[in-house]
């Protein structure tokens, strides 16, 4: 029943518990609009401002304005051109040598963000980042900035057990 799972052996009881519990405690919502309608996304933001952000292939700053809402950042400079799940990430200051008041969003652990935007032609892509490394206007700004977005991370124990898991069984197939 489980090929390709676990070598087809079966779950351990203690992750399909935490599973199960995830999902009673957290049941599936299906939202009641068409997904079409943003106003509600961006409604009522925990935080909302002008950033400046780095570009992930070519390193020029560009002027962001950003959306902290539901545990993800969104970032547009008319409409939305991208998202960044802030789920498993951190937050810190950064120096950079020719600007002040960076902070950066990354992975801690050292893989790539899942986020997506859009691209000009109106395509979703896949980010490709391994952190998002961003500027704000003042000192107490960034700081505002880190302290709501540390205030949205969320925290998944699935992810870690998963992600535990995987080395587990890489490291027993590497044998």
């Amino acid at each position: 029943m489980n090929r390709g799972i676990n070598n087809g052996e079966d779950l351990p009881t203690e992750l399909l518990t935490k599973l199960y519990n995830s999902i009673r405690n957290e049941p599936f919502k299906i939202p009641e609009d068409d997904g079409n309608d943003l106003t509600l996304t961006f409604f009522n933001p925990d935080r909302e401002g002008w950033l400046m952000k780095m570009g992930g292939r070519i390193k020029t700053w560009k002027r962001r304005w950003f959306i902290l809402t539901d545990s993800s950042a969104s970032q547009t400079p008319n409409n939305p051109i991208g998202i960044i799940p802030l789920e498993n990430l951190c937050v810190r200051k950064v120096q950079d040598s020719s600007k002040l008041f960076c902070l950066e969003i990354y992975n801690p652990r050292g893989q790539k963000i899942k986020a997506c935007k859009t691209e000009n032609k109106g395509k979703v892509v896949q980010g490709k980042h391994q952190s998002y490394k961003l500027r704000a206007a003042s000192e107490e700004e960034r700081d505002d900035w880190m302290d709501a977005i540390r205030a949205s991370i969320t925290k998944d124990p699935f992810y870690d057990l998963v992600s535990v898991r995987k080395r587990k069984i890489i490291s027993n197939t590497a044998q």
